[in-house]
């Protein structure tokens, strides 16, 4: 089993978990988040005043497949839907997962997922 998180910008929410959608993949949770990376931020004019602005908004989605297939299938999928080609595109984290367990009924393992 493996655990993919993505962080991408905002304005690519609906397009990446429609695309998620479109492949059949269940069981995604969806945060707003704050950042920063290579991007560092940026400059706005504020009633007059510029403002540095380090932290920028992004949407992280937390999926969790059950096969390395599977994961392969999901990364190409919100790699091709979120890039821009720009800096701040975001990040996809893959992790191992050692076990998982559904609170409802007490399965485990790749029945939970």
């Amino acid at each position: 089993m493996k655990k993919i998180e993505a962080i991408v910008r905002p304005e690519k929410y609906e397009e990446v978990k429609d695309a998620l959608d479109a492949i059949d993949v269940k069981g995604i949770t969806v945060s707003q988040v704050l950042g920063c990376g290579h991007q560092k931020g940026h400059t706005e004019r504020i009633r007059g005043v510029d403002v540095e602005i380090t932290m920028l908004n992004k949407i992280k989605f937390e999926i969790v497949v059950s096969t390395d297939e599977w994961a392969e299938k999901t990364i190409d999928v919100i790699k091709k839907v979120a890039c821009t080609g720009n800096v701040g595109d975001g990040k996809i984290f893959i992790y191992d997962i050692e076990d998982v367990v559904r609170i409802r009924t007490g399965e485990r393992g790749i029945k939970a997922v």
